[in-house]
């Protein structure tokens, strides 16, 4: 078994297309992701297509920086590679980092940042060592929403007190969902959400990252933005953003009273609907962790979603 990538053979739109035939898929690994962060952070992106054994395998993006005429030179491949239908297995990820390190060969001055689109095992921590990777931090852990399921297993999968939020919401009758977005909606939202973030002290994306996101991904059309309004006031916001045949939950914002009235329980359930109905058929809800948001944790996980604990960073 042989593994070679193919960096940067095909035109956006190509590219895109084969993005789309993943069996699964997530942000980080989205061109629109990589168009939006780049600017940001003086990175350039490269797009791999990987063989394996003279078959497309899967598909890669590297966000790179290079300084001082590429004496440095800084990878970073951030849940990834991703696979198409049967391939991802671990001697799949090992051809594949044979290749790149073949490529792009350890060296003064060249740094690797990898976090695996694999769940987390003994075996890919060896497997990573035997490449000459070193385990640094933590696992990262998420939340699968899975949406090929019907509206009624959806339900159901919900927790009882998740599902009662969502009822009481329902029965506000001057509490409605609403889809549209405009500059002035999302301005009004960014700041509710800096303001919120600045007075509870909560991590999160900045609002430079945000507004960067939002402009890529509604470029090609793949942005929800939804607010629960009561009274003609928006009291929850959520924005998801969607990439091949998935989507991920990227941040909400909820006042006290939208706490009260389950808003934001609202809001999700109509989002996985309306992803639903785009065909979407999974959601990533997001970074879960226990040490700085067991609260938010708690919530996702009562969404009935998969908990999925994939590789750490290797560097």
């Amino acid at each position: 078994m042989t593994a070679h990538i193919h960096w940067n053979t095909l035109p956006p739109q190509d590219w895109q297309k084969k993005f789309a035939q993943l069996p699964s898929s997530n942000l980080l690994q989205s061109y629109e992701y990589a168009l939006a962060i780049c600017p940001l952070k003086r990175q350039k992106g490269r797009w791999g297509v990987i063989v394996i054994d003279g078959r497309e395998a899967g598909l890669v993006q590297i966000l790179e920086v290079s300084l001082l005429g590429k004496a440095i030179h800084a990878l970073a491949i951030d849940r990834g590679p991703l696979w198409f239908e049967g391939y991802g297995s671990l001697e799949h990820l090992n051809q594949f980092l044979c290749a790149l390190l073949k490529q792009f060969p350890r060296r003064m001055g060249r740094k690797y940042r990898i976090i695996p689109e694999m769940e987390q095992s003994p075996a890919l921590d060896n497997l990573m060592s035997a490449c000459g990777f070193q385990k640094n931090g933590k696992p990262y852990e998420t939340i699968i929403l899975d949406l090929k399921q019907d509206q009624e297993s959806l339900r159901a999968g919900l927790k009882k007190n998740w599902r009662g939020a969502l009822s009481k919401a329902e029965k506000q009758e001057s509490l409605n969902v609403d889809w549209a977005i405009t500059t002035l909606d999302f301005k009004i939202f960014l700041q509710d959400y800096a303001a919120d973030k600045a007075a509870k002290g909560y991590g999160g994306p900045s609002v430079e990252l945000l507004t960067a996101l939002v402009k890529s991904f509604l470029s090609s059309g793949k942005v929800r933005f939804g607010r629960a309004i009561k009274d003609g006031q928006a009291i929850a916001s959520v924005l998801l953003l969607k990439h091949g045949i998935g989507a991920t939950y990227q941040v909400g914002w909820c006042s006290d009273v939208g706490r009260q009235l389950g808003a934001q329980n609202l809001l999700l359930w109509h989002a996985m609907l309306e992803l639903k109905n785009d065909g979407i058929t999974e959601l990533d809800l997001g970074g879960i962790n226990d040490d700085t948001a067991k609260g938010v944790k708690k919530f996702k996980e009562a969404m009935g979603g998969r908990i999925v604990r994939l590789g750490a960073l290797y560097a």
